[in-house]
């Protein structure tokens, strides 16, 4: 990357989103061992910006129905057919869970952006992609282009991760990305109180609170409060308590939850099911 880029991401601020935010998806469930989903990590490098690349992918062909369930992660992603290249998208931040009903065989993967790295990389106003999934050619005809070429024949996460790599590596050494420090650095806040800071109140960034829902809306997808619910609950989903300390315990509280009828309300908004039938999607505790 170029010294410029090098140094942007190397700032602390820019640097506590990728360490401070870890994302969490559901482990796939269903028919055991038909359906696989595997994360891989991309170059050093582009941690700051990239969470991961990730594969869904049938192991022989279904005989019923599946259906995968994305939760709220802040995150955008694009994804793509590996059985028809051709076929790419932008999935937005979304407020809520998502479900995909899938049948017969599929074998798709994608890339997970980090919060404000692909409308930096794409010059895309986040927030028109929001609660959507668009056809990445509708937003991006040249990427999708170049995209399309470079996945074509390959199935398998392996031989795509150094061809996405070398791919995203020149695209953001190529691309002046320089967000407004003073979002970067409210996000960082965000992320290091763990979702819980009142951003009326306790966020300053220098800014008005109007401009710098501006900034996040823009670059995010939201605003830094509905950014803040997402962060807090995947703050939970890291954590992964157990039944039984949620109910006891009430971890719910220290991540700013009114009560427990405001915490159930909110993780099935985000997640789609209870907390307790959610236990049964994730290895070991919530």
């Amino acid at each position: 990357m170029s010294a410029t880029a090098m140094a942007l991401l190397s700032t602390p601020a820019f640097k506590a989103i990728h360490q401070l935010f870890k994302p969490v998806q559901p482990t796939v469930s269903g028919e055991a061992g038909v359906v696989r989903y595997v994360e891989r990590p991309p170059t050093p490098t582009l941690a700051p910006l990239i969470h991961c690349y990730w594969q869904l992918a049938t192991q022989q062909p279904l005989s019923q129905p599946f259906v995968y369930r994305v939760v709220a992660d802040g995150c955008i992603d694009l994804f793509f057919d590996l059985l028809a290249p051709d076929d790419l998208f932008v999935m937005g931040l979304s407020t809520t869970y998502t479900e995909f009903p899938l049948t017969g065989v599929f074998n798709y993967a994608g890339v997970r952006f980090l919060p404000t790295a692909l409308p930096l990389l794409y010059r895309v106003d986040a927030s028109e992609l929001t609660n959507r999934i668009e056809a990445f050619r509708d937003v991006v005809p040249t990427a999708a282009g170049a995209l399309t070429e470079l996945i074509a024949g390959h199935t398998t996460l392996e031989t795509l991760k150094p061809l996405l790599d070398g791919y995203f590596t020149r695209q953001f050494t190529t691309t002046n990305v320089t967000p407004d420090h003073r979002l970067i650095q409210a996000i960082a806040a965000i992320l290091t109180s763990g979702g819980t800071l009142n951003v009326l109140s306790e966020l300053d960034a220098a800014i008005s609170h109007r401009q710098l829902s501006r900034l996040f809306q823009r670059y995010v997808g939201d605003t830094p409060k509905v950014f803040s619910r997402i962060v807090r609950f995947q703050q939970l989903l890291n954590a992964r308590p157990s039944i039984q300390t949620l109910q006891e315990d009430k971890v719910f509280y220290d991540l700013g939850y009114y009560d427990q009828a405001h915490f159930i309300k909110e993780f099935k908004t985000l997640y789609g099911q209870t907390p307790r039938n959610a236990a049964k999607d994730v290895s070991g505790p919530l």
